[in-house]
């Protein structure tokens, strides 16, 4: 199958060339931005907020926290997010999740891979779950979909069936972050093999946007009630509120 997609690519390359995935005009390799559309995204990197990834202006000691994680610490033990929400960026996720594109799951877990440093041994990968009724409607999980990707790229083993989400639950977009982590704080439950899947590991956490942390938090308190030993989350883009570096 191999060869037989290799004799193929030039001609399949031809007929349906690589597009950048924002403005669909064609580029060299499949998974890559047109130069305009890259220069639009603002990536992010460190230095950043040990416990929520929030972008600090300037250089901060590794583990130094923002004020909002000194207040009140995550559940989790810190955020890899590629780019920052806005309107450029959430075209991809909107895509992937709403538009059925679906190979852009594999774009997502490429930008990730820039974080493997954070890749320890015995590291599970666990997407976010979604209620069944969800999964239904929509056809398939898109936090799976990134997961399985990055767990391939990086030969990380993937479990679909550590945390389920027992609880349907409304949109989260126009709560506030006290309303959404009520929402969410019983939503999600472990299985019953999963404590000895998880006992002792570190764990990537897959999502597609982070925004108030409510849904992370709550699967990470789960995690960390089940012996995990790290918990980090990693996903396409974060939200960064009026005020918070960029």
């Amino acid at each position: 199958m191999g060869a037989v997609h290799t004799l193929l690519k030039p001609v399949i390359d031809f007929a349906l060339p690589p597009r950048c995935p924002i403005c669909g005009i064609t580029v060299d390799l499949d998974h890559h931005f047109c130069l305009t559309c890259w220069r639009s995204l603002d990536f992010l990197g460190e230095p950043f907020c040990h416990g929520c990834g929030v972008p600090f202006a300037y250089e901060r000691p590794a583990d130094w926290l923002c004020a909002t994680c000194l207040a009140h610490p995550p559940e989790h033990d810190g955020v890899r997010a590629v780019v920052r929400y806005d309107d450029i960026s959430s075209l991809i996720a909107m895509r992937l999740k709403y538009g059925s594109r679906l190979g852009l799951a594999n774009l997502i877990a490429k930008n990730l891979e820039r974080f493997a440093k954070d890749i320890c041994e015995r590291t599970l990968i666990i997407p976010v779950p979604l209620h069944r009724w969800r999964l239904w409607t929509r056809g398939f999980n898109q936090s799976v979909l990134i997961g399985r990707a990055l767990s391939k790229s990086l030969d990380v083993p993937m479990s679909l069936d550590a945390v389920l989400r027992s609880k349907a639950t409304p949109p989260l977009r126009s709560m506030s972050s006290k309303k959404r982590q009520k929402t969410v704080g019983n939503a999600f439950v472990l299985s019953a093999h999963s404590k000895a899947l998880i006992s002792g590991r570190p764990i990537l956490l897959i999502d597609d946007i982070y925004t108030s942390g409510a849904t992370t938090n709550a699967c990470a308190k789960l995690l960390k009630r089940a012996g995990a030993s790290q918990v980090l989350v990693f996903c396409w883009a974060r939200v960064l509120n009026d005020g918070e570096a960029a």
